[in-house]
């Protein structure tokens, strides 16, 4: 089945400027079960998302962060499913920043093959297609490949970590490990994701919770990044609860 990534790019963008629509307001913020901010920016380019994706492949379904999750008995048959983070970082969508995203992935069989990380304030994404690579897209539509390798751990590495989140114990897992920080760049949402493929940080570290939808995007530009072949990621999809364990990106 062939998908026309440039359309998934353009479903991203639409999204971002449907958020960008409530950027400059004072945002109502709502919360949802997990206590985590809701605005109407993120239903907004919800709403965008999943009716673009619909339509560019209705037999494919979609689970959204904003939506409804099937139950498993139903999802586990699922060979392929779009998998969406409308906006991801919301908090930093809250505190206007530029540091918030709109993640959308496509996962065949527990991977994602899929991945388009759009900044709706710079204008610009990321792709990652285990057919094409990894690119990154500017504002004007030009695009370049991009690039990683695995690290030397026996030097000190780039590590970014979460704006937000702080280290949820990623140092002491990388002393456990004996991995010695040389640089710590801070930043939000799948940006992280995008910095280790760009080849600008050399690992992210994440030892706390996440779901699913917060990381597939961010995963597929990493994993189709590597200068010899696929970069190798922990990360597994459709599980029953749809939560992550920990994971360091990059090594």
């Amino acid at each position: 089945m062939n998908i026309d990534t440039q359309q998934i790019i353009n479903i991203a963008k639409s999204a971002g400027e449907a958020i960008l629509e409530y950027y400059q307001e004072a945002n109502e913020v709502g919360r949802k079960s997990d206590d985590s901010p809701l605005t109407k920016a993120d239903l907004a380019a919800h709403h965008v998302i999943v009716e673009g994706l619909n339509k560019l492949t209705p037999e494919i379904p979609v689970i959204s962060e904003e939506g409804g999750v099937p139950v498993y008995d139903e999802r586990k048959k699922w060979e392929r499913f779009w998998l969406v983070d409308p906006l991801d970082g919301t908090k930093e969508f809250i505190k206007k920043n530029g540091e918030f995203t709109v993640n959308i992935a496509l996962i065949d069989n527990f991977r994602p093959i899929i991945g388009v990380v759009y900044v709706p304030v710079t204008g610009i994404g990321y792709i990652g297609s285990a057919e094409y690579g990894s690119r990154k897209v500017e504002r004007d539509g030009s695009s370049k490949p991009i690039k990683s390798t695995v690290p030397d751990v026996s030097q000190p590495l780039k590590v970014v970590v979460s704006r937000s989140h702080g280290s949820d114990d990623s140092e002491e897992e990388l002393l456990k490990r004996e991995i010695t920080i040389g640089e710590k760049i801070v930043a939000g949402s799948s940006l992280k994701f995008c910095m280790v493929a760009e080849g600008e940080a050399d690992i992210y570290p994440r030892m706390g919770p996440t779901m699913e939808w917060d990381t597939a995007a961010g995963d597929a530009i990493f994993r189709y990044s590597g200068q010899n072949g696929e970069r190798y990621s922990s990360l597994t999809y459709n599980k029953r609860t749809l939560k992550n364990d920990g994971f360091i990106i990059g090594l």
